[in-house]
């Protein structure tokens, strides 16, 4: 320091008042901060978040256990075995389904190539980014964790991953119950 000329010292200080010049310049402008969870920023549409498996519309998987999705994730986080449907059990259209199916988030980098890979669209990354939790054992995401909810003709939601059948046959059940006790209930009331 005591070696330093005046023009090196006025330099030092030039730096410092530039320096400056941006802190006071961004100190009254309004700041950009988001009160979260009560208010979310909206993601860009090609943000990749939380894996979901699609369904058609008459509530079959779109998932044919083909495992292209696990050969193609480059963190081998995916599970899939595959299994052969019956006139009697069909969860998908096609020959096979997925009877098991997993992801280990933890492992998951959101790269998108599963959702690249699959042939029938059934595996989709969302625009759902709130995955955080404190046990890694429940990280892993398994099918019925996975499986887009299904709504029947009655109007009741689902998240079985059941034959199309056997979810309408309960679902007939519900309202054969509903209507024997609705039954039950005139009855009663004319007797009375």
């Amino acid at each position: 320091m005591a070696n330093d000329t005046i023009g090196e010292r006025l330099l030092n200080v030039l730096r410092i008042a530039k320096g400056m010049s941006f802190t006071f310049k961004t100190m009254f402008e309004k700041p950009i901060t988001v009160q979260y969870p009560e208010e979310k920023r909206p993601v860009f549409p090609r943000f990749r978040g939380k894996h979901v498996l699609e369904r058609y519309d008459n509530g079959l998987e779109k998932c044919i256990g083909c495992e292209l999705c696990a050969g193609a994730c480059p963190a081998e986080c995916i599970l899939v075995e595959g299994a052969d449907n019956t006139d009697t059990e069909r969860y998908s259209p096609g020959e096979r389904y997925a009877r098991r199916y997993e992801i280990n988030m933890v492992r998951c980098i959101f790269c998108g190539l599963c959702e690249e890979a699959c042939p029938t669209g059934a595996i989709v990354l969302k625009h759902d980014y709130e995955l955080a939790d404190y046990n890694v054992k429940s990280m892993v995401y398994t099918k019925e964790m996975l499986l887009v909810p299904y709504v029947l003709p009655d109007g009741t939601i689902t998240t079985e991953s059941g034959t199309v059948a056997e979810r309408v046959a309960a679902m007939m059940d519900r309202a054969d119950s509903e209507l024997t006790r609705a039954e039950d209930a005139v009855g009663a009331g004319t007797r009375g």
